[in-house]
């Protein structure tokens, strides 16, 4: 009898075994890729080749057109999408590496162009919106999109779009200014999941007046962190950045994609020598 029990049990632990990686799947539904390393959100390329399809200025409304860079394989279902734009005087061209970069992680990514290059914040927001508009109601990859996943990302005043398009439409799931800018320096009824970059040394948009006075506007109850880095110019978007690009991964991941594995690069507070200041709300989770 003692046997059989125990052969039971057996079988039990078993089933238990074979049943959990579904109902862990269940739970985590928009988990994409390997499991994360320090070393896979460093990389210039994740897991998922890439890509891309350009978008005339003459096909779309609300925004000047831009590039999108996707997943080729949808083997693992569809994905969240972030629409990034560049800051003043810039196009497209001047953030054109994270397209890509983030591409492979698995999203899709909008990378955009302004109406005018002296466009300002405000607008700049709604030409975020109209750009994640077109990506999922008329853009060839809209197929490939989660609708109910999306996120917006900027430079400099399109850092400063980011945050206005996060307070217009709070269904999104995340923002990343980058060296942001804007007049309005209160963002009290901003509720996204927010990640603010800044640059010590940035002169533009100087984070005693920007970067940090938005990250301290937005409520504590709100999801959001502050990273600095050290010594960074205004343009530290403009060019290939390892920590720009493994924090806004991991955010990205954690918040659009609700995928916690990525939560241990977020929290506790990272520990890099590139950064010369971090804040946040930990826990996360």
């Amino acid at each position: 009898m003692r046997s059989t029990t125990r052969i039971l049990c057996g079988l039990a632990t078993v089933a238990a075994l074979t049943v959990a990686p579904t109902a862990y799947a269940a739970e985590n539904p928009y988990e994409r890729g390997p499991d994360p390393t320090e070393s896979s959100i460093e990389a210039s390329r994740g897991s998922f080749a890439v890509s891309q399809t350009s978008v005339s200025s003459l096909a779309v409304t609300g925004f000047g057109g831009g590039t999108i860079y996707y997943p080729t394989s949808t083997t693992q279902g569809t994905f969240g999408a972030v629409a990034i734009s560049p800051g003043f005087t810039a196009t497209q061209s001047s953030i054109a590496w994270i397209g890509p970069r983030l591409a492979s992680q698995g999203f899709v990514v909008f990378t955009i162009d302004t109406n005018t290059i002296y466009d300002q914040p405000d607008s700049r927001g709604d030409q975020l919106l109209a750009a994640l508009d077109y990506l999922t109601q008329r853009s060839t990859v809209r197929s490939r999109i989660d609708t109910s996943r999306l996120a917006v990302a900027g430079h400099s005043m399109g850092g400063g779009g980011s945050l206005e398009a996060a307070q217009d439409r709070p269904s999104l799931q995340a923002a990343v200014p980058l060296a942001p800018w804007n007049t309005q320096k209160s963002w009290s009824s901003l509720r996204v999941p927010t990640f603010i970059i800044g640059g010590e040394s940035d002169s533009v948009a100087p984070v005693a007046s920007h970067s940090i006075p938005f990250y301290t506007s937005i409520p504590a109850s709100a999801e959001k962190a502050y990273m600095e880095l050290d010594n960074a110019s205004h343009f530290f978007p403009n060019t290939a950045n390892t920590t720009m690009a493994k924090y806004t991964i991991s955010w990205l991941k954690r918040f659009v994609d609700n995928d916690t594995r990525y939560e241990q690069f977020l929290c506790p507070a990272p520990d890099d020598r590139a950064i010369s200041d971090y804040r946040d709300t930990c826990p996360h989770a």
